[in-house]
């Protein structure tokens, strides 16, 4: 069968906010080919990704990503292999390009799982989709105490992990930041898992989150999050060679395979973090699944937006037992919760798996949908190359 079409759904919350809070817009992928449909998200600005897919070319590899999909055949996991590597190669100069391939390589696996019956991750190879430990993923409060209670609401939640991030943390002093991390502690309790996430707050200070490091070991913090510029290998290879017990994480920046290879090579993380809206799909996070296996690294998937999203993210690790623990958007914005009429709910032991379903397993409800969406036109002398299609 070929790709007969690709539809781009600019989504969003009536206010977005400067919170770091991804779930207040969405660009839905949905696409078509054979009788069959398979929908995918971005992890990137809706507008920057949109155009990307349909831009004037500006010379032989800076082309729209269009001519690298629409129309080209889909029959199995290695068609979907080779349209990435087309977007690769006739887009590199298009930098907008592996963020908007994300979500049309995430539909097509969805796509293809459903015409062959089979969920995404028994087509990436695995025999079966183990349980996975979710944590809730959570801003810091803007004081100890509003951190102090979200945790206690998480933990009466169920959530025996939980990651605390951005907010004030290493905004302010190392003091500040201790009492924002034990107010965590406290409030999930001394058997729940705590991991703390500063998004790249210290840049390539490595000495600022060195700073950090005795509270975190001292309130058994499992791993320190993104503390610099997602480039700064030898400050991340710096900052693990101090000795503490708590592991560094990253990986959610990685938009190629190589990046993440980096990290974990030079970078010196013990925990990698790939979000599939970001690297170019499942495809590619499979890659960095088996890479990490092979380093002895474990894989986390990364995910704060939509239950599509998440179902997304486990298929790359769904078949690693020993993997066990996923991020899991415990508190997005509504919109994001309105993607899909269905949603991945941990079960009697308080384990999520990805979908026994075919394809990504989920059913997006376009209906409910509709307020959010944002009616967009592209014009360039005169001539329109895209318009909100119906969903």
């Amino acid at each position: 069968m070929k790709i007969d079409a690709v539809d781009l759904f600019y989504l969003s919350m009536p206010e977005v906010t400067d919170a770091a809070d991804g779930s207040q817009d969405a660009l839905l992928v949905r696409v078509a080919a054979g009788g069959h449909i398979g929908w995918g998200e971005c992890e990137a600005a809706p507008l920057p990704s949109i155009a990307a897919f349909v831009c004037p070319k500006s010379h032989g590899v800076c082309r729209p990503i269009s001519d690298s999909v629409l129309g080209h055949r889909l029959d199995g996991p290695d068609d979907i292999a080779r349209i990435s590597a087309t977007v690769g190669y006739n887009s590199m100069d298009l930098l907008q390009a592996p963020h908007m391939l994300s979500g049309i390589e995430m539909a097509l696996w969805d796509l293809l799982g459903r015409r062959l019956s089979a969920p995404a991750w028994a087509l990436l190879g695995y025999s079966a989709s183990h349980g996975k430990r979710p944590y809730a993923s959570l801003l810091f409060g803007d004081t100890p105490q509003e951190t102090l209670e979200r945790a206690r609401a998480a933990r009466r939640d169920g959530f025996g992990a939980v990651k605390f991030g951005w907010g004030p943390i290493g905004r302010g002093t190392v003091a500040a930041d201790a009492d924002q991390i034990m107010a965590a502690r406290e409030g999930l309790g001394q058997d729940g898992d705590l991991m703390v996430d500063v998004g790249q707050i210290f840049g390539e200070d490595v000495e600022a989150a060195a700073a950090r490091l005795p509270t975190l070991d001292a309130a058994g913090v499992l791993w320190l999050e993104e503390p610099f510029d997602a480039g700064a290998l030898a400050a991340h290879a710096a900052l693990a060679g101090r000795g503490a017990r708590v592991r560094i994480a990253g990986g959610e920046a990685a938009h190629n395979y190589h990046m993440a290879q980096h990290l974990m090579d030079y970078g010196r993380i013990g925990f990698i973090q790939i979000d599939c809206g970001r690297i170019g799909g499942l495809g590619p996070a499979k890659r960095v699944a088996d890479a990490a296996q092979a380093r002895g690294i474990t894989y986390v998937n990364h995910t704060f937006t939509s239950h599509l999203a998440l179902s997304a993210s486990l298929q790359p690790f769904a078949g690693l037992e020993a993997d066990r623990i996923c991020e899991y958007p415990a508190a997005p914005q509504q919109l994001a919760l309105d993607i899909t009429g269905d949603h991945i709910r941990p079960d009697a032991e308080g384990l999520i798996r990805a979908p026994e379903a075919p394809g990504l397993g989920l059913q997006v409800a376009a209906s409910a949908l509709r307020p959010y969406l944002v009616e967009t036109e592209i014009r360039i002398g005169g001539q329109l190359i895209y318009r909100t299609p119906q969903l």
